[in-house]
């Protein structure tokens, strides 16, 4: 879940998704070069680098209140969500979050990966299996607005191990919650990054990466 989002109300699947479904041909590569659409990993964690209690609970994910250390400039929460309309999701993710309860994007498309067959009795809402990596690369292809890695761990660890995160936009939230689940699972390939962009908001630090070319 996002930073700003949860620091207002509480709103990061474990995986149903075999490893070896992950893919990321060459010619996936370029076409994701060529596109402007952009796939963004945008969620808080502790210091310690958990996105969620052991049980799924988000409650911790605020600032400490002490706004003497906040940057003239802020994260605009409400400019990133206007300029993406698609919220990737796992299943498990969407049992800790339930659907109904995310009001605030109704106008978005939200994919939520499942091994199961599942319905919803809302339009926005669609369930999918397989090749995640290559549905959301896919869905970059066509025109549209940026795309929310949504959460949780078990679904963007797969974007991350196939390196098709465009940008990490990571809030720190100023506790150390000492077990959980946790944000980057091992055996990831190495990254190289740019700081876009780094900002503080009640002891909140909230930094914006890039992939470097």
């Amino acid at each position: 879940q996002s930073v700003e989002q949860r620091t207002h109300k509480p709103l990061v699947a474990s995986s149903s998704l075999a490893p070896a479904t992950i893919q990321c041909h060459d010619q996936q590569i370029i076409l994701l070069k060529m596109s402007k659409r952009k796939i963004i990993l945008n969620l808080a964690i502790s210091l310690d680098g958990y996105i969620a209690g052991e049980d799924g609970g988000f409650a911790w994910i605020h600032g400490d209140g002490d706004k003497s250390h906040d940057t003239e400039k802020q994260f605009n929460f409400t400019d990133s969500v206007s300029k993406i309309d698609i919220l990737v999701m796992g299943r498990k993710y969407d049992e800790d979050v339930p659907l109904e309860t995310i009001e605030d994007f109704e106008s978005k498309k939200l994919c939520v990966a499942t091994s199961k067959k599942l319905t919803s009795e809302y339009e926005n809402v669609e369930f999918f299996n397989g090749d995640i990596c290559k549905k959301i690369l896919d869905l970059k292809e066509d025109n549209g607005k940026n795309i929310w890695l949504f959460g949780g761990a078990g679904l963007t660890d797969h974007f991350v191990k196939a390196n098709i995160v465009d940008e990490y936009i990571i809030g720190i939230i100023p506790i150390i919650l000492g077990e959980g689940r946790r944000l980057f699972l091992k055996n990831n390939p190495t990254i190289k990054l740019h700081l876009k962009e780094c900002t503080v908001q009640k002891g909140i630090t909230i930094i914006k990466y890039t992939k470097k070319p």
